[in-house]
């Protein structure tokens, strides 16, 4: 389906309820140069729907795909306009289309990767809609990720500067209005304080060999959130997984994630 999101860009969405839903709708939120469809992310949806849970998962606005191209990256003019609190404002927009949709009481639990799980985190503290979060290799912070010095100045100067998508083999544009966005506004993309301020139950999961983001920002995340920081071993970012994903059945560490969080959601 399609959904309208941040500045009425319109972007693709998944929504399943199973015949025997139990009211727990699930909403997995990607990561930066992700989409609802990569790897083995629609295994992970099957896993919870044949549990009785909802399933929703979407792409962001500006991921850089399209209404007719959801998996790569033909909008290199949406990535570059991309910010942080876009992506935010998608969830809450996300959450208030599933509201027209669903005509069943239900309850919003949020799965967020990597970048999405700082995005779910910052949703989870600002929307009392949101019941339940687990994040997945999540980042711990926003500022660290830009550039300083010169290297700021340059992107400044310069409007772009350009990331390597290695799967595509495109040099997608950061436009410097992401920063800009940032600092404008800086205290609601703050992960630290939103952490500090969530009153919901929160799963913070990370693979000790995550080499995209290290599991100290795992470690940061629990810490602040007062909870444990559940530790899956011998993985990766990813949980074992890749894309294209051409098995049938979860990579067994995403695998072992998905009995984590089932177990959290029924706690």
């Amino acid at each position: 389906m399609i959904y309208t999101g941040s500045n009425y860009r319109k972007s693709l969405i998944d929504l399943v309820i199973p015949v025997n839903f139990n009211g727990e709708l699930i909403i997995f939120v990607h990561g930066f140069m992700g989409f609802k469809d990569w790897g083995a992310w629609n295994l992970m949806q099957n896993y919870f729907t044949e549990k009785g849970f909802g399933f929703c998962k979407y792409n962001a606005t500006h991921n850089g795909g399209t209404i007719e191209n959801g998996i790569d990256f033909p909008d290199e003019q949406a990535f570059g306009e991309n910010t942080y609190s876009k992506e935010l404002n998608d969830l809450i927009l996300v959450l208030d289309w599933l509201e027209t949709k669903i005509e069943v009481p239900f309850k919003i639990n949020l799965i967020g990767h990597s970048r999405g799980g700082g995005i779910a985190l910052l949703a989870s503290n600002e929307d009392k809609r949101i019941q339940k979060t687990v994040t997945l290799a999540a980042i711990c912070d926003i500022a660290s990720r830009f550039p300083t010095g010169e290297a700021l100045e340059e992107w400044k100067k310069s409007g772009v500067r350009y990331v390597a998508n290695s799967r595509t083999k495109q040099n997608l544009p950061n436009y410097y209005s992401l920063y800009e966005d940032f600092k404008a506004n800086e205290e609601r993309l703050n992960i630290q304080k939103a952490c500090e301020s969530i009153t919901i139950p929160v799963l913070v999961i990370h693979g000790d060999q995550d080499t995209s983001v290290p599991i100290s920002e795992g470690e940061q995340i629990a810490n602040w959130l007062q909870t444990e920081l559940i530790t899956i071993q011998a993985t990766d970012h990813v949980f074992g997984a890749s894309h294209p994903w051409n098995k049938d059945t979860l990579p067994e560490k995403l695998g072992e994630v998905c009995d984590r969080i089932y177990g959290f959601q029924n706690n």
